[in-house]
């Protein structure tokens, strides 16, 4: 059997996907400057946080990784051997799904709709429903198969939106907000799944969160945004700079770059 080696073991390499390289990263609304001189390296292995307060530019950031919205500044794929590789598989979680919730439409439906090319009301194939119950085991959420969407708690939704991003298994998994308005038992079951698949599957996770216990518990690297980087770091390193009143108000120390 071959084992797995990841990133983040040092001095071992790492898989085909290497990492992803923003710099000088920038986006303006108008003249509004939304976030400038950003830099990050974001490592296959590794679960990168970004925290700050409302309107820091943490969503927009993402949105431009994804390619959403226009910005400054490069972003480059890097394979194992250093060199640029094409672009990698990205999944993403939103913080909400806006639905029906009244519309008689279950979880499977959902996956056929998304991953299918033939319309829901026909019947699925026994191969689809082993692709999407493969999906929802990696989520712990297998027994949600047959459940309606509008019955969902908000952990068993977003876990269910989780597996949807995770088929194809991306690289890069870009997860906005996903535990906002989640109790506390679901949010640490949620970030237990995240970080068994940074782990398991190699993958690089970059993960926006108001969550700073989960935060501190489960990432590598945090960064602290305000219309830039106000803080980098390890957990440790970043919240020995946070304290009190002073959490978000700019006083976190310098360095933007992580």
């Amino acid at each position: 059997m071959i084992k797995k080696i990841l990133h983040h073991m040092k001095d071992e390499g790492c898989g085909d996907f290497c990492c992803t390289k923003i710099e000088n990263f920038s986006v303006k609304s108008g003249e509004l400057t939304v976030f400038k001189e950003v830099n990050v390296h974001i490592h296959c292995g590794e679960l990168t946080a970004i925290i700050g307060a409302n309107g820091a530019g943490k969503s927009t950031f993402l949105r431009a990784v994804l390619g959403e919205i226009p910005h400054g500044g490069t972003l480059t794929f890097v394979g194992a051997n250093g060199e640029k590789t094409k672009k990698p598989v990205i999944g993403y979680v939103p913080q909400e799904l806006t639905f029906d919730r009244t519309a008689p439409i279950s979880v499977s439906d959902l996956f056929a709709a998304a991953l299918g090319r033939f319309p829901v009301w026909l019947s699925t194939k026994k191969s689809a429903m082993k692709r999407i119950e493969a999906a929802l085991n990696r989520v712990k959420a297998e027994y949600l198969i047959d459940r309606r969407l509008g019955a969902l708690s908000g952990g068993e939704l977003q876990r269910v939106m989780l597996a949807l991003s995770l088929d194809p298994l991306p690289n890069l998994l870009l997860l906005d907000e996903p535990i906002s308005g989640v109790d506390y038992e679901g949010r640490a079951l949620f970030l237990e799944i995240v970080s068994s698949l940074r782990e398991k599957e190699d993958m690089a996770i970059l993960l926006v969160s108001h969550d700073l216990d989960l935060v501190k518990k489960y990432a590598d690297k945090v960064i602290v945004m305000e219309h830039g980087i106000k803080a980098a770091g390890t957990p440790e390193d970043v919240f020995d700079k946070i304290n009190g009143a002073d959490r978000y108000n700019g006083r976190l120390g310098s360095g933007n770059n992580i």
